[in-house]
């Protein structure tokens, strides 16, 4: 069995994960880490990764951008396998992934989701054969979602991008000059109730509009996606790794 530690085990993603490790047949739960402990959890939980004293085969951080080099000093000092499904990183903190990544096997990605990885890869198709329709990103999600835009929204303009360098961002429109430009991806954020989270991509060209969608309903399809990145994760030697790498 594969002995797992959950970084963010008592946040609301770290609890879904949580109940998905110990349903699991091939996994062992050793310890949690939580910048807020309490008694509530039925297993061993820490204030922080370097406060732990067990040995695992692999973490899986669902935390917070800010606890990134706690787990990454854990992580290379014990050259543990490291799954980073946390999203809110900026550039300089990318780079510290990147860096770790040469010292032990890191998988990271924005959106754990096999659907969402599956768009991805249908967004750079779509945006070849439809360079010269404007292109617009929306994404929805819960009204405690603290980062904007998600994630997943900045990998899908990243995947436009790719195909089409000379894009530029840009996050929403407001003010009375406000038209699109010729190389303009629009980036919207729309946070209410209880979404869990949808992505569309709109390509809208002279009088057509071609709609690109995902549309997550519970939060087990990425706490699953990060245990089959866990599973792969631990055959693998240091590097840095992706969805791309996975799904092959």
């Amino acid at each position: 069995m594969l002995k797992v530690i959950i970084n963010g085990c008592l946040g609301k993603m770290g609890k879904v994960l949580t109940k998905c490790v110990q349903d699991d047949d091939e996994l062992e739960l050793i310890c949690g880490v939580s910048q807020h402990p309490n008694d509530s959890a039925l297993f061993k939980v820490y204030p922080k990764m370097n406060d732990v004293v067990e040995k695992a085969d692999v973490i899986i951080d669902f935390s917070h951008h800010s606890t990134l080099d706690d787990v990454l000093s854990f992580a290379t000092k014990t050259k543990t396998p490291l799954v980073i499904a946390t999203t809110g990183y900026n550039e300089d903190e990318l780079d510290k992934i990147k860096e770790a990544s040469k010292i032990i096997p890191i998988f990271h990605s924005s959106n754990m989701s096999l659907g969402v990885n599956v768009l991805l890869r249908l967004v750079k198709e779509a945006t070849k054969m439809l360079a010269d329709f404007d292109i617009e990103v929306i994404e929805k999600h819960h009204n405690k979602k603290v980062d904007a835009p998600s994630g997943t929204a900045v990998m899908i303009a990243n995947a436009v991008k790719e195909v089409l360098p000379q894009v530029e961002y840009n996050y929403g429109r407001y003010g009375r000059e406000a038209k699109r430009t010729k190389n303009e991806v629009g980036i919207h954020a729309i946070r209410g109730g209880t979404i869990v989270g949808e992505h569309d991509v709109i390509y809208a060209g002279h009088d057509e509009v071609v709609e690109l969608k995902h549309i997550a309903q519970s939060k087990d399809i990425f706490a699953k996606g990060s245990i089959s990145a866990a599973k792969y994760l631990v055959n693998q030697g240091a590097g840095y790794y992706n969805m791309d790498n996975m799904l092959g």
